[in-house]
This record gives C-alpha cells, structure tokens and sequence, in this order.
C-alpha cells in the first residue's frame, strides 16, 4: 500500500471515529433540564414519520473536502490539508448518473469545488446534460486565492453557471471573524469581479446568490430582511448586486458541534432548535428532493449525514450502483441535528424552507 494510501485510509478511519463520537453525543438527550423529545417523536406528533423522499429535484456531489479557508462554523471540515478529492473515475460514474436522472438542479459543492484538478473538466461536460439548474458553491475568496483562478467569473459565465457563494456580512469584523483575516476584502473583490461580467446583476439571467450562516449559537433571522439589509450595505458601500441571499441555520455536527461543546453553549442550542421546531418545514427539508454524493461515489440523503457517515438507508449506496427508483423507495435517515433544518422557517442549502 503505497504511504498516499496508507494515510488516505488513516484519516478515513480517523473520519469515522470522530462521525460516531458525534452521533453519541446528538443522541444523548439528557440534558440538565430534563430529555429532550428525539426528532422521530416530534415528526410522529405530526404524522410524518417514517420521512420519505419525494421526486427527485437536486444531485448534490461533493467534489472534495480541500478548502484554502477553515471555517470555524464548517460542517465538512473542509480545509487546505484535506486530501478527499474525488477522481475523474468517480466523475465519469456521476456524469453517467447526470445524463440520466430526473433531477433538474446539479449542486456542486466541497470544499472550495474549483481546487479539485477536474473541476473544469467535470463543468464542462456536465453542462452538455441539460440539467435547468447548474450550482456551484463558491467561497468567493478562492477567485481571489492565485492568479489560476482569476478567470473563474468568465468559466462561470461562459458555462452558465449558477453561483451561491458564502457572505457571513457585509461587515468586515463579523466575516472575518467567522472566517479568517482577510476573507471579507477577497469576497468583496470576488463580488466585483462576477458583477463584472454580469452576475447578479438586474435583469441579468446569470444568477448570484448569498450564503449567510450565524456566527455563533443562535438561530439565523428572517430571511428576506436580511437580505434587504444586505443588499443595502454592498450597494452603498461597494456597488455590488445579487439576486437572493439564503439563510442556513448551522448544523449541531463537525466543527459548530466541536466549538458549541467548547464554549458550553451546546444544550442552550439544542433547547433552541426543538423549541423552535417548525412542523410545516419538516415538508420541504432538502432531504426530501435530494441525493447527496460524497467525495467516493457514496450516497446520502443530504451533505450533513454525510459528514456524519451515515448512508441512504437503501441496497443502493454507491453512484456506480445508481438506480432512482430504488432509491425513491426509502426511508430517510434522521437524528437529532435534523433539528436544525426544521427550526423557524426551516433550513436547507436554497435557504428557508416555510
């Protein structure tokens, strides 16, 4: 086995560890004021239990976990020593899957999405499949990272690609603070330079929208004051435009799980989601219209239980075994960080969901 091996499946097994630390922990209700109610009850309250998919809509394909930023709120862990890049083989299987499905968004995410070597390569031939809706996820700063990415805004366009980017602020204290010295004055660059050649723009068809999560252990605000206020602040500011901002409420898993354990505010933000627990958004969770695929060709019912290794609860686990009707006919699998998708107006990666 060759060391690139050895320390790939190290960090696997280090992965996995760590996924099942976690989900002892979310599954340990007792809490200083009593038990907290498990989401398989309240949806039960509801009628809504077991959790089915319905028609396919969103293939979401995690490209690889490397990141040139480490966000303190990142529920992959993403980062520039992460070595899961998923392959051109791996590629090929997705592409195959892509020609072939009923979904009409491709979600393409990480990561930082462009830092895998086959990124270009894996757009271009994506957008010949017809998909309505072609996602990637962008930090913005990698645009900014090395001159090799300067040209990102034109490939976007020249592939009419959709851009979702993350944006903590429109001040540079509260994103740097989330996200690291220096991020706020590389996305503010970024922004201009996709408004430069037509994202975001009034009347413009190619799409820029916003990622807002909360810097700490409290639930996002309403959605559409929000972005009014965003949009506010970077047009006076910066003369920059988007289209929509998205509000996401951060998940209790990976590294906010590790940080609320840490700053002693992880029971306070629990009782805040299932206090919060909003039946009507439990409808339209992004689990209940998508499939997510890992780094490895694995399948989930969404990107939060694949960071918590847990796979689609069907014969159907890998994109080489790819089959839509068997994998329509399962049950989703759930547990307690499912909360945080169902509090307020409900959370997914297009934002409030009721």
């Amino acid at each position: 086995m060759t060391k690139l091996k050895t320390q790939s499946l190290h960090k696997r097994n280090s992965d996995l560890a760590k996924s099942n630390r976690q989900l002892e922990i979310l599954s340990n209700g007792i809490f200083r004021d009593g038990e907290l109610p498990t989401f398989a009850q309240k949806i039960k309250e509801s009628g809504q239990f077991p959790l089915r998919p319905n028609k396919l809509e969103v293939l979401q394909i995690n490209v690889g976990y490397m990141c040139n930023q480490v966000c303190d709120h990142c529920h992959v862990d993403a980062g520039p020593d992460r070595k899961e890049i998923m392959t051109w083989e791996t590629m090929e299987l997705c592409l195959d899957v892509i020609r072939n499905t009923g979904a009409h968004t491709l979600d393409l995410t990480g990561g930082a999405p462009e830092m895998n070597p086959n990124f270009r390569r894996f757009v271009d031939e994506a957008s010949k499949a017809g998909i309505k809706d072609f996602i990637v996820r962008s930090n913005l700063t990698i645009i900014r990272a090395n001159k090799k990415y300067y040209d990102l805004p034109q490939f976007f366009k020249d592939h009419n690609v959709h851009v979702v980017s993350s944006m903590p602020h429109w001040t540079r204290g509260k994103t740097d603070k989330q996200r690291g010295d220096g991020v706020f004055d590389a996305s503010i660059e970024a922004l201009k330079m996709l408004n430069d050649v037509g994202y975001g723009m009034p009347g413009s068809d190619l799409r820029l929208d916003l990622v807002y999560n909360p810097s700490g252990a409290f639930l996002p605000g309403d959605q559409a004051s929000m972005e009014k206020d965003f949009k506010k602040a970077l047009l006076d500011d910066f003369g920059i435009q988007f289209h929509n901002l998205f509000a996401i409420t951060n998940l209790p898993i990976s590294r906010f799980l590790d940080y609320l354990i840490a700053s002693e505010n992880y029971e306070d933000y629990m009782y805040q989601l299932v206090d919060a627990y909003n039946p009507e958004a439990v409808a339209n969770v992004m689990c209940t219209n998508t499939i997510s695929v890992s780094w490895d060709g694995y399948l989930y019912d969404c990107d939060f239980n694949q960071m918590l290794e847990l796979k689609v609860a069907s014969k159907v686990q890998h994109i080489k075994d790819y089959n839509e009707a068997v994998l329509n006919d399962r049950n989703i699998i759930i547990s307690q960080h499912c909360f945080g998708c169902t509090a307020g107006a409900g959370s997914s990666c297009q934002g409030s969901v009721a």
